[in-house]
C-alpha cells in the first residue's frame, strides 16, 4: 500500500484527520511522497517531489465543475449521449472508475443515479470529503445525497459480486501521458501518481458487459486504441475524446 503523511493546519482538525485515516486504512510515514492535509473544512494533496503542482482537492460545488454543470451543454453532451440519457429516461450508472468523479458528478446532475467505484484508498478519502461539502451546499446537497454514491472497492471484484443490475457501466481507464510528469495537468497528475496507468480495461469492458442492462461505455483518447480491439456499436467523438458505446 502506497504511504502517506497527514498534517492538520489546526490543532482542532489533528483528531478528524486521524479519523479520516483510520476510516480508510491509510498507511503513514512522514517520509512519504505525498502529503494529506485537513485544513478545518476539506481534505487535500500535495506531492513533496513536484510541490509546483499544487494542492488537489475534490469540489463539486464550485470552480470548472460547477461551470460545466451549468454550461456545458446540458444532455446535448457527448457524454450524456454515450450512456442514453433521453427525455424521460435517466439512467442508473455505475461509474466503475471514478477517479475524481467529474463525469459521474456531471451525469448526476443531468438526472442519472450514479454508484462510483473506485480502488484507491487516497482517492476514495478525497472523494468522500468532496461528496461531503457536496452534501451540505443549499443548491446540489439533496441532489448529490439521493443520486451520488461511493463505494470503495477494486471495480474487478465488485462486479464479480454485485447483485445490482446498472443499466449503464461506464468506464475511464487511465491512459498513459506523454508529457513529463511535472508538466501534466494537476487533476491527472495526482491520478497518475496514485493510479498508474490502467491495465485491466480488456477485463473491465468484459465483465462490464455481462453485468450492465442496457450498455457499457468507454471514455478514450480520441486516437486511443479499442479496448480489448472490440469494435463498438456506436462511438460518440468530441475534440479530445472519444466514448465508445456498446449497446447489448
Amino acid at each position: 500500500m502506497m504511504k502517506i503523511n497527514a498534517i492538520s493546519s489546526t490543532l482542532e482538525g489533528e483528531d478528524q484527520l486521524l479519523q479520516i485515516v483510520d476510516h480508510w486504512g491509510l498507511s503513514l510515514s512522514e517520509d512519504a511522497t505525498f502529503e494529506l492535509e485537513w485544513d478545518g473544512d476539506k481534505l487535500s494533496i500535495s506531492s513533496r517531489e513536484f510541490p509546483t503542482v499544487g494542492a488537489h482537492f475534490v469540489d463539486f460545488v464550485g470552480g470548472a465543475v460547477a461551470h460545466r454543470r451549468r454550461f456545458g451543454g446540458g444532455r446535448g453532451q457527448m457524454i450524456a449521449r454515450a450512456v442514453g440519457l433521453k427525455s424521460g429516461i435517466n439512467p442508473v450508472v455505475v461509474d466503475a472508475t471514478a477517479g475524481w468523479g467529474r463525469d459521474a458528478f456531471l451525469l448526476t446532475s443531468l438526472g442519472c443515479t450514479v454508484t462510483m467505484i473506485e480502488r484507491s484508498p487516497i482517492v476514495g478519502a478525497l472523494l468522500e470529503d468532496g461528496l461531503r461539502r457536496a452534501q451540505a451546499d443549499p443548491e446540489i446537497g439533496q441532489m448529490v445525497t439521493e443520486r451520488l454514491k461511493l463505494i470503495s472497492a477494486d471495480a474487478l471484484d465488485w462486479l464479480a459480486s454485485t447483485e445490482l443490475e446498472p443499466d449503464v457501466i461506464y468506464i475511464d481507464p487511465m491512459f498513459p501521458h506523454r508529457t513529463k510528469t511535472a508538466l501534466v495537468k494537476k487533476e491527472s497528475f495526482y491520478l497518475q501518481q496514485l493510479l498508474g496507468p490502467a491495465t485491466d480495461g480488456d477485463e473491465l469492458l468484459a465483465a462490464s458487459t455481462r453485468v450492465a442492462k442496457k450498455r457499457v461505455v468507454v471514455k478514450r483518447p480520441k486516437q486511443a486504441p479499442l479496448l480489448a480491439e472490440r469494435k463498438p456499436t456506436h462511438s460518440y467523438t468530441t475534440k479530445s475524446h472519444r466514448f465508445d458505446a456498446y449497446i447489448r
